[in-house]
């Protein structure tokens, strides 16, 4: 039953052909969206969501090139590994910058990173 059912949905499911030149424009456009908020914006949140989608790119430029760099006969799976580190560290960096938000915005009771304009201890 299995596998009429895989050689079902084989037979009919589509071939996406999203060229490697596409996903590695898309992930510079994504990594210029972040930059651009990580050096305009003031607010903490905007600025660790830019530092976030600025990884997200990183991610889509690692699986276009291990897309690239894989044959019909070898998949290379170096991209997928590194992608899940980076997903890993940005879910760590996610933690402790958020952590940094509240008790910024306990002492500040603002998240604009103006206010950090001298340090206290």
């Amino acid at each position: 039953m299995m596998a009429l059912l895989s050689a079902h949905l084989s037979a009919q499911a589509p071939e996406l052909a999203i060229s490697n030149d596409h996903l590695l424009a898309l992930a510079a456009i994504l990594f210029a969206i972040g930059v651009f908020g990580f050096l305009v914006r003031r607010n903490a949140i905007i600025v660790l969501a830019s530092v976030e989608l600025m990884l997200n790119a990183a991610n889509l430029t690692f699986l276009a090139g291990s897309r690239m760099h894989s044959t019909s006969e070898a998949l290379n799976l170096d991209g997928p590994v590194f992608a899940i580190f980076v997903i890993l560290v940005a879910a760590a960096e996610a933690a402790v910058g958020l952590a940094l938000v509240i008790a910024l915005y306990r002492l500040k009771l603002t998240v604009h990173l103006d206010a950090l304009n001298q340090l206290e201890g």
